[in-house]
């Protein structure tokens, strides 16, 4: 049905014609009719959020018909709005590592570069719409592109959030990937597309083909404006997997890769993916997109709001008393409900015959119950519990108590937050890619050095381009490709991590884990533990005791040398080593001085055992042509 292999057939010369366009066309209506339930759930999650209810719920009961006031309440909104918060607290950032050690410079390199890069693309904004979409309507969706308009022509990455709803592949696929073809329509003002694109004059007909649209609080009007197709598909050339690409309107081509010399063999792309990555909340089997809070939490939702219309109508019968009266009462009714008249006229008798107020009977305590546990069960689905917002009223007063039962309810979160990361992952092996392919020429970075120093680097793809591997036994080793591998990490934005982290590092330090004496006790006991950045801290606490044994080895050096070359400077340079070993506060610094004293370095007082110390003195005499001399001077 989706597979037609003959829109890929040449046409007078050229691969891409009208005759193809209006295939592509064909498939795209198709693909437009099989995804319609999609979208309509995605609309109807977006009118949710903005508290519409009322739009989808007259669809199934009669709440709201009568005229009266309907209850729209915020929980839904409320796990949402929580929802994102957590997501941009863990906002993300990459850790590029290579895979052979030759390419580690480039790697370094590359885990500077790529966040700057994504900050040129304001990418926290689009990180931040991409949450609003994934958790509304259960699916977020990135375009990594090249834009040759970037830097004056030279042209740069751009990475932007896509409207769902604009957006069409095959249906039953959960990778898009794997979609035979994968279109992108868009509306264009005709009057641009003309400007742009002089050949369309005379052949804007009319749109083809409308999107589904979002019930936009502004009206929008697509009167004067054309449907834009952007259609990707893969085509093997010549043995390769090639990213092919078309831009059209209606049956005139704009641009389309297999026409154009350069790209008709290599393709758009030398990664030969579709340029969209998808992230969804919870995955649908047959489907890149996914369910949203908005479908899993409509239910209790809508629970809560019919009560909440039947408690207010039921407290205003109880607030504005109601009253019968009897047909030819003679009750001056203007009087009567004139609240300012202190006298009310009748004519004749009153009395509960004539007019008598209305009996209400109050709801029962039952029915509040019943909304608070809907309200429960609507915090409980979401995971947006008491705890994870925040708030502990089980009576828990402890600090350490308060974060184990936020970080315990705080899974959900963490799982959302997860699947983001594979996505930003994703995202950035395709700007490593167009890095690759597109960056012939150096550009120039400002990055954070290290402690923070600004360094100013230039940088090209010639690092990371396919490398000859020479010739082994006079046969041609070819070519090696640098690949990576992307570890996301989170920023640390939530003010109790930093606390936390800041506290354990102050912990480490009282208990002596940076003192370079006690290098091997520590890295056993961090050996045990689990935390945030555990292996670098065990690579500085290594290299802080090897640097010590270094200097005590050439504290021994030092003192050796000087008293063979200068026995007068020995007792102000053992004092000074004494001073300064003492002074840094450490433990065990008396065991380095012993270490010295037992190697008998001159100046250091002796603490040796007679034997051993005869012993010494004669190897020396044995050794040395002036041994004796040093003995004896050692002596007086």
């Amino acid at each position: 049905m989706y597979n037609k292999p003959d829109i890929l057939d040449a046409t007078n010369g050229n691969p891409i014609g009208e005759e193809q366009l209006r295939q592509f066309t064909d498939v795209l209506k198709e693909y437009q009719g099989a995804l319609t339930h999609t979208k309509s759930r995605i609309v109807a999650s977006e009118n949710w959020w903005k508290l519409r209810n009322t739009v989808e719920e007259q669809k199934e009961s009669t709440i709201g018909t009568d005229g009266s006031f309907t209850s729209k309440s915020g929980w839904l909104h409320n796990v949402i709005v929580a929802k994102h918060a957590d997501a941009m607290e863990s906002y993300p950032e990459p850790n590029i590592l290579p895979r052979e050690v030759g390419d580690r410079a480039e790697a370094q390199k590359l885990s500077s570069i790529i966040p700057c890069i994504l900050e040129q693309n304001h990418f926290e904004q689009t990180y931040s719409d991409v949450m609003w979409q994934k958790m509304k309507t259960g699916t977020g969706v990135y375009k990594i592109l090249w834009d040759k308009s970037k830097l004056n022509g030279l042209g740069d990455i751009a990475i932007e959030r896509v409207n769902l709803l604009n957006l069409y592949w095959e249906p039953g696929v959960t990778d898009i990937q794997a979609s035979r073809f994968f279109f992108h329509p868009e509306l264009m003002d005709k009057d641009l597309l003309l400007q742009r694109y002089p050949q369309l004059q005379d052949k804007l007909k009319g749109n083809t083909m409308v999107n589904t649209k979002f019930l936009y609080d502004d009206t929008v009007d697509t009167a004067n404006k054309a449907t834009v197709i952007e259609v990707y598909y893969h085509k093997y050339v010549n043995g390769k997997n090639t990213l092919q690409y078309c831009k059209y309107v209606e049956d005139v081509v704009l641009y389309a890769t297999e026409n154009e010399q350069d790209y008709a063999e290599r393709g758009l792309y030398d990664h030969g993916l579709y340029p969209y990555v998808f992230d969804a909340l919870y995955p649908i089997e047959g489907s890149p997109c996914g369910y949203g809070y908005v479908d899993v939490c409509r239910s209790p939702q809508t629970e809560i709001d019919m009560m909440k219309n039947a408690f207010i109508k039921s407290s205003q019968v109880g607030a504005i008393p109601r009253f019968f009266s009897r047909q030819g009462c003679n009750v001056n009714e203007e009087e009567f409900l004139n609240l300012r008249n202190p006298i009310i006229h009748v004519a004749g008798n009153v009395d509960d015959t004539a007019i008598r107020q209305v009996d209400f009977r109050p709801l029962d305590g039952v029915y509040v119950n019943l909304m608070d546990r809907t309200i429960q069960e609507l915090r409980e689905t979401s995971g947006n519990t008491e705890t994870s917002t925040g708030n502990v009223s089980s009576g828990v007063t402890a600090a350490s108590a308060i974060a184990a039962l936020q970080e315990a309810s705080g899974k959900g979160s963490r799982d959302s937050t997860l699947a983001s990361y594979r996505a930003y992952s994703r995202i950035v092996e395709i700007c490593i890619e167009l890095i690759r392919q597109f960056y012939d020429m150096p550009r120039q970075f400002r990055i954070i050095g290290q402690y923070g120093m600004e360094q100013f680097i230039s940088y090209s793809n010639s690092g990371i381009q396919p490398q000859h591997q020479g010739n082994d036994f006079g046969q041609d080793m070819g070519y090696r490709l640098p690949v990576f591998d992307i570890k996301v990490s989170a920023q640390k934005k939530n003010v109790y991590t930093k606390i936390s982290q800041n506290e354990l590092a102050m912990q480490f330090f009282k208990l002596g884990f940076f003192n370079p004496q006690a290098t091997d006790q520590a890295l056993m006991c961090l050996d045990l533990m689990e935390f945030d950045g555990k292996d670098t801290v065990m690579q500085k606490v290594a290299q802080n005791g090897t640097m010590y044994q270094k200097m005590v080895q050439y504290m021994q050096l030092a003192l050796t040398l000087a008293a063979k070359a200068a026995p007068d400077m020995v007792a102000g340079l053992s004092q000074d080593i004494m001073q300064t070993m003492g002074s840094s506060g450490m433990a065990g610094s008396g065991a380095s001085v012993q270490q010295l004293q037992a190697d008998h370095v001159e100046g250091l007082p002796g603490g040796e055992p007679a034997m051993v110390e005869n012993a010494r003195e004669k190897s020396n005499a044995a050794s040395q042509p002036d041994g004796g001399s040093v003995v004896k001077e050692r002596k007086k």
